[in-house]
């Protein structure tokens, strides 16, 4: 038996020293922060900053999008000494302001990505919330009833904020944030009828035209931990119901490393 699974029975999480070769990320969606949730988060937190160079959030930070929310949330992360970099997922636009959510984390230190960049250490992050649509054939089509036609132009919004924010990456090494999938592989064991509704491969479609290292998101917490894009960039579902369920004893986040890369390195070009 490993002393991994030998530390995980006993309650214990094994630690991973930060790396001076590598830039690691703990990688996290769908916390779902409610009004019962305060106190219940700090060490969660603490624990993640304590082997990761930074934190990545990967949507539904709230559950029902309220500032109150939002507040309570910024204090569970008050003693994070790391990056922390976020994207939305539909949970946070739930009560309609969702511009609040984003002013009370950005108060506390917390970058939201929408369609934007940030770089940590040599590594440039975009991020959007994405949204829903279906996979490869299953895709709706704009076709039909103006609110059809509203829902798919919606989907083509999030994958163009995308593809802007890649545009602007100056960097070797790339990360995209998502709260929705970009692929069908992650949401795989989700129930087959509401894949439309968990991501869109509109999303896909941006990320085949950048040199990308991986790519976060969320939103299906029943799906599959890893899967790879049309043209094998890693996926992964940080989902954290997903998390607690397919790795018992380990602590609910994802952890990533990149080598570090010097801060004068020209970034490849776009792929043609």
């Amino acid at each position: 038996m490993s002393i991994h699974r030998v530390l995980a029975q006993a309650g214990i999480a094994m630690a991973h020293p930060k790396s001076s070769s590598h830039v690691r990320f703990a990688a996290v969606g769908d916390l779902h922060v409610h009004r019962d949730s305060a106190g219940s988060l700090h060490g969660f937190f603490a624990q993640a900053a304590d082997e990761a160079d930074a934190l990545l959030l990967c949507g539904d930070l709230t559950d029902y999008g309220t500032a109150e929310e939002a507040r309570i949330l910024a204090a569970e992360l008050s003693g994070v000494s790391v990056p922390i970099v976020a994207v939305l997922g539909n949970h946070d636009f739930e009560s309609g302001t969702p511009g609040q959510v984003v002013e009370v984390l950005a108060q506390a230190g917390v970058r939201v990505l929408d369609g934007s960049i940030c770089e940590i250490e040599g590594v440039g992050i975009a991020g959007v919330k994405g949204f829903g649509g279906g996979f490869g054939r299953g895709s709706l089509g704009a076709w039909g009833e103006p609110a059809i036609k509203l829902f798919v132009q919606e989907a083509l919004n999030e994958a163009m904020k995308l593809e802007s924010a890649l545009a602007k990456l100056r960097t070797r090494r790339r990360i995209a944030l998502l709260h929705y999938s970009p692929i069908a592989g992650t949401v795989q064991g989700e129930p087959v009828e509401i894949f439309p509704f968990l991501g869109s491969s509109r999303l896909e479609e941006p990320l085949l035209r950048y040199p990308m290292d991986a790519v976060f998101h969320g939103h299906a917490h029943r799906g599959t931990l890893q899967a790879r894009t049309i043209n094998d960039v890693p996926v992964y579902n940080v989902a954290r119901p997903l998390l607690l369920r397919s790795r018992p004893g380990e602590p609910p986040y994802f952890l990533y490393e990149l080598p570090r890369e010097a801060a004068e390195e020209a970034a490849p070009p776009p792929a043609a």
